[in-house]
């Protein structure tokens, strides 16, 4: 087939209706603002309809709302930005692993390798471990004794998974990951810190993907378990026997403390803090930057910041809650006082 996509093979694809198609192939996919007459892009909502009047693209994908509403050629979709991923895909698939074991690879005893697998320079594989079919290991990675990783995963370079965690198929871990590293699990004992082993392990379900740089402790006693879908961003510290629900996704820099259990659906916004030993019900939103302190026992947004002000100005709020549990009694007694009034008066 010629490269690129006409509207009518891209319908075949991802669904839809066409409407004022010209035959055209399109060799792209863009931006509005960047797109050219041979690229294709997407409209989600209408405050784009300004900008698809300057865009130079030479299709959109867009939703029913907006289809007689735009002139350009047009793909009508019912969730445009869900069809323009799909696309971007299409246009720009990823190789698939050329299957083999690149001679500086390390193999402990037992490691098994799937013969279609395709194991990169320089990575080292534990005694035990097991590498399921088309799964593409980067150089660099370290996969510790009897890890177990599923077909079609893909590990970017310089991954480590620590001994015994397990993935299901398709999971996608971003380079720097530490999957499996020890808890933060410690006694005191007299005058000094015991170190709690950590003999659980981490499991990570089908359809997972973890950012660069994300570090996820193994469990205590029990797993830390990641549910089949979730997407977790870069630089997010998940501690041991941490539960994530099906689908969840959590921004960057959030940090999820021991034992904590997240829901199915559920967003957390970048720089997020949730404490340890609370659960969150299915399909919460915590906006960026909150710190969640105790459960969420029902689905909605939950926020817990202040917004900025001039440095001058929170100094002198902050002085103030110095004084809030005074100020309360006091309203209590003047509560108090005034009921009495209103009593006494005919």
């Amino acid at each position: 087939m010629a490269s690129g996509y006409t509207l009518a093979e891209l319908k075949a694809c991802l669904g839809g209706e066409i409407l004022g198609d010209t035959g055209q192939r399109y060799g792209g996919i863009a931006s509005l603002e960047r797109a050219g007459p041979d690229q294709i892009s997407f409209v989600v909502s209408e405050k784009h309809l300004a900008a698809t009047r300057h865009s130079a693209a030479g299709a959109l994908l867009v939703p029913p709302a907006l289809a007689e509403r735009i002139s350009q050629p047009r793909l009508v979709v019912a969730n445009p930005h869900a069809a323009f991923a799909r696309a971007v895909g299409l246009f720009h698939p990823e190789p698939a692993p050329i299957p083999g074991i690149h001679p500086s690879a390390s193999l402990g005893p037992g490691a098994q390798v799937a013969p279609d697998a395709h194991i990169g320079a320089h990575v080292v594989i534990g005694a035990g471990a097991r590498i399921g079919p088309r799964s593409r290991i980067d150089p660099g990675c370290v996969i510790g004794p009897d890890v177990v990783i599923g077909a079609d995963c893909r590990l970017h370079a310089n991954v480590t998974l620590h001994a015994g965690c397990r993935l299901g198929d398709r999971v996608i871990l971003h380079s720097g990951c530490v999957i499996g590293a020890d808890g933060f699990g410690l006694a005191w004992e007299d005058d000094h810190w015991l170190k709690v082993p950590q003999i659980g392990a981490v499991v990570l379900e089908d359809d997972v993907e973890i950012g660069a740089n994300t570090t996820i402790d193994r469990g205590a006693l029990d797993d830390t378990v990641i549910e089949r879908g979730a997407k977790l961003d870069n630089l997010i510290q998940v501690a041991h026997n941490v539960r994530i629900g099906a689908h969840t996704a959590i921004a960057a820099c959030a940090g999820i403390a021991g034992s904590a259990r997240i829901g199915a659906y559920c967003q957390i916004g970048g720089a997020a803090l949730i404490l340890g030993h609370i659960e969150i019900a299915d399909r919460v939103t915590v906006s960026a930057g909150s710190f969640i302190g105790k459960s969420i026992s029902e689905a909605g947004v939950y926020t817990s910041t202040t917004l900025q002000m001039p440095h001058a100005e929170w100094r002198r709020n902050m002085a103030q809650l110095r004084h809030l549990a005074d100020l309360r009694e006091r309203v209590r007694t003047l509560e108090k006082r005034l009921s009495e009034l209103e009593r006494k008066s005919p």
